[in-house]
């Protein structure tokens, strides 16, 4: 009996964790990948695999990490291992990147990542530089609301503007850093608009730098398509509310990559993702 509750109670949490996942309550895919390293710990068999992978078709960050949780013979020892590395190269990103940040200079942003945000953050208090930081909205969730909450909290200067804003807010900046979803061979797979983004600033002579893990590397991805129902929930039947939540950014728009391995071209990262 104590054990049909205590299987019951894990059973639970772990409905709760990709619930939240599918829901975008958890965000980012760092973010994503630690709670699904959390619910297959819950539940650590193939078929709760499958469900933890299938909850966000576009996260390779959490596919790896649960394939090799899944290969392993100590799962938790695995996990811990993982989460170490994946702090290291965050710390590693955010150093590297924040030489890119002058003093007085303006960046702009995209979506929420944690990445570009550790990176902004530690150019702020390690490196005492004083910049403004401009964000989108991102629209239909408002991720960038959040991104400037975050940075607000840091005493960083955040201006937001409305999506279709993008082409007048970022003639007045100096950078534009995105996070990455995954990277392919060929393009960088990120928030819906970051593609846009690239084709504007890159048209202005702007460096545009993509920045990420080289654990998000995938050969091949499902991009994902979410819920009209997010952006309106109307329930005409003659009208069609579609919701793509992510684009391809063309390898040829990217500047560079912030990963780990330092700041390389998309070529050089690609490399490097592949053989590590």
């Amino acid at each position: 009996m104590i054990k049909k509750v205590i299987k019951s109670a894990g059973t639970t949490r772990f409905d709760k964790i990709l619930e939240d996942i599918k829901s975008i309550k958890v965000q980012g895919a760092e973010n994503v990948a630690k709670a699904g390293i959390k619910a297959f710990l819950l539940r650590s068999d193939k078929k709760s695999a499958k469900k933890i992978i299938e909850t966000r078709p576009t996260e390779p960050l959490l596919q790896n990490a649960i394939k090799l949780l899944l290969k392993s013979k100590s799962p938790k020892k695995e996990a811990d291992n993982f989460l170490k590395d994946l702090k290291k190269s965050h710390e590693a990103i955010a150093k590297k990147g924040a030489m890119l940040i002058k003093k007085n200079m303006n960046v702009y942003t995209h979506c929420h990542s944690s990445t570009v945000m550790d990176l902004l953050k530690y150019a702020k208090r390690k490196k005492k530089k004083d910049f403004v930081v401009y964000t989108s909205e991102v629209e239909p969730i408002l991720q960038g609301h959040l991104t400037a909450q975050d940075l607000a909290k840091a005493r960083i200067k955040v201006i937001v503007s409305p999506d279709l804003a993008a082409e007048q807010t970022l003639k007045k900046c100096d950078i534009l850093l995105f996070g990455a979803d995954a990277f392919t061979p060929s393009a960088v797979i990120n928030k819906i608009g970051t593609s846009t983004l690239c084709k504007i600033a890159k048209d202005k002579g702007i460096p545009r730098f993509a920045c990420g893990v080289s654990k998000k590397f995938t050969k091949k991805i499902k991009v994902e398509k979410r819920s009209g129902k997010e952006v309106w929930d109307e329930r005409n039947k003659m009208i069609e509310v579609t919701n793509p939540a992510f684009d391809r950014t063309n390898k040829k728009l990217v500047s560079g990559v912030i990963s780990e391995f330092g700041i390389l071209t998309y070529r050089q990262f690609i490399k490097k993702a592949k053989s590590s």
